[in-house]
């Protein structure tokens, strides 16, 4: 990338030093101060609470899909989900605090920075690609919810998972479109009326059920703390909540949207974790106390699960409208996906020109509305498969494996990122400092590379098949999504595919340049 005085250069946006051009400089070569007049006069800054961020975290985290299935180890879902959130959620979380705080754009500019911007891009990449098979999954978890509210018959009706899928989709790509204060308003709303308030109901009327004296289905005493050993099976479900809490650092690259970012941002992350925390542990617990392990569904989903639970009570009426509610959660934390990852990859675009200027481009709302229709197009592509092969679920779920190991990689890359940028910018400003950073990266670095080999092991449900093709499919995945595709994209990028211009209005954007950070603490 040619240095144009257009950009800040690193020294410049790390120290706040002086402009990059001359006090006399021309037309072609504006000083940073008149880049900076120039996009601020056109860009509208829209700011949101540290509380609305912290619901943005959590809708993208938490969900109540999984309490039927943890609920199955009754107290033993508290030690499933405290491990991995010690060793994966929290180093997640204090690392992404610190490196936010100091280092806005998302992953992209941590990677860069601390490793390569290669690597970099390869993060971003990761982020955003792990979500093309993602929306599918969440979508057509709410095309049977709907289902079940409306006729249960439909649930398996491939036509109409896929009509839902599509049409939801691409309702979520234009809001997305209307930019970033929509989404947070509707991804909170979400959040609060589809899961907050789900889950307390079912924490509530857990509550009243044993104090009226009903025994708990699920032994409650200390000998029931941790689940029963059976070998790798064991560990496998331990590594795989490791994944529950995947995502914490992704709406990272909406810190700028905060008035303070570098005090506001680090308590959206630890309200976020008690958040997420809550909503995993006490409905599946709840559950337990209700509905004995063996009568309960892992396969029928979660609406069952609340079927069978107000069924306890004789308030089944309930069901359906639990169900809207849990569909405007869906709904809210897809929405927060569409936000996050694709805005970290227009920053790479835009500022080092690995993808065409087609995918470049802004809406009159600032967002980048054609990366969103190039996802809707696979998106669409996918959901058409539910319609017309009989067994795509069971493809599906190793298009979701591999996908999972591509957004670990991103992981692996930030945890080396974090203790290489203590390492080489110890002086850099930072509103949060992680305690014992280096202990936390390498906890979370070696949680992830578990989680990784983990992925490698065939389910149940594959016993019947050849491991060697497991392992080879799930391989050649990752090596294909993860690797190749942003290795083309890299190899393939042509110096007219940056802009100086558009580099710096992204850059003011994602608070690249110091002074935006500093203007939006004292608006």
């Amino acid at each position: 990338m040619s240095e144009s005085s257009a950009v800040p250069s690193d020294g410049a946006r790390a120290g706040g030093g002086s402009p990059t051009g001359p006090p006399g400089a021309t037309a072609g070569s504006p000083t940073r101060e008149q880049v900076r007049a120039a996009i601020t006069a056109r860009t509208p800054r829209n700011y949101i609470t540290w509380i609305t961020l912290a619901f943005m975290i959590t809708s993208s985290v938490a969900s109540l899909r999984a309490a039927p299935t943890m609920a199955v180890y009754g107290l033993a879902a508290v030690f499933l989900y405290v491990v991995p959130a010690i060793v994966f959620l929290l180093p997640t979380s204090l690392v992404s605090a610190e490196l936010a705080s100091g280092w806005s754009g998302g992953v992209y500019r941590w990677v860069a920075d601390g490793v390569s911007k290669p690597l970099g891009f390869l993060a971003v990449w990761c982020q955003f690609a792990m979500t093309i098979f993602y929306y599918p999954s969440l979508l057509g978890y709410v095309a049977s919810t709907l289902a079940y509210v409306i006729n249960p018959a439909l649930a398996s009706n491939g036509l109409y998972v896929a009509i839902v899928i599509v049409v939801l989709f691409w309702s979520g790509v234009w809001l997305s479109s209307q930019g970033t204060k929509t989404v947070a308003g509707l991804s909170s709303m979400g959040l609060i009326i589809g899961t907050l308030i789900p889950a307390a109901i079912l924490v509530g009327l857990g509550i009243v059920f044993l104090a009226q004296g009903n025994p708990s289905a699920a032994p409650m005493d200390a000998q029931h703390l941790l689940p029963a050993w059976t070998g790798l099976a064991s560990l496998v479900l331990i590594v795989n909540n490791f994944l529950s809490y995947a995502g914490m650092e992704m709406n990272a690259v909406h810190v700028t949207s905060l008035r303070r970012p570098g005090l506001e941002f680090p308590r959206s992350m630890f309200l976020a974790i008690g958040l997420v925390l809550l909503i995993f542990i006490l409905p599946a617990v709840a559950i337990s106390w209700v509905i004995p392990a063996d009568q309960l569904s892992l396969t029928a989903g979660v609406m069952q699960a609340f079927d069978a639970f107000f069924a306890n009570f004789g308030v089944s009426w309930l069901t359906p409208i639990l169900g809207l509610m849990l569909i405007a959660a869906s709904l809210g934390g897809m929405l927060t996906w569409l936000a996050g990852p694709s805005k970290g990859l227009l920053t790479v675009a835009r500022e080092e020109g690995y993808l065409p200027p087609f995918l470049q481009r802004l809406n009159k709302h600032g967002v980048q509305q054609n990366i969103l229709v190039a996802q809707g197009v696979v998106t669409t592509f996918i959901a058409l498969l539910y319609a017309f092969i009989p067994d795509v679920s069971s493809a599906y779920w190793i298009l979701s494996v591999i996908t999972t190991q591509v957004y670990l990689v991103m992981y692996l890359l930030l945890f080396v990122a974090a203790v290489r940028l203590r390492r080489i910018k110890p002086d850099h400003p930072r509103g949060y400092r992680a305690p014992a950073l280096t202990l936390l990266c390498v906890v979370g670095f070696i949680a992830s590379v578990a989680a990784m080999v983990i992925g490698f092991v065939p389910p149940a449900q594959f016993s019947s098949g050849s491991v060697g093709v497991y392992v080879l499919i799930v391989g050649g995945g990752l090596g294909i999504i993860g690797l190749l595709v942003p290795a083309l994209f890299y190899l393939l990028r042509k110096p007219s595919w940056k802009n100086p211009v558009t580099a710096a209005e992204a850059a003011e954007q994602d608070g690249d340049l110091d002074t935006a950070t500093t203007e939006g603490t004292e608006a």
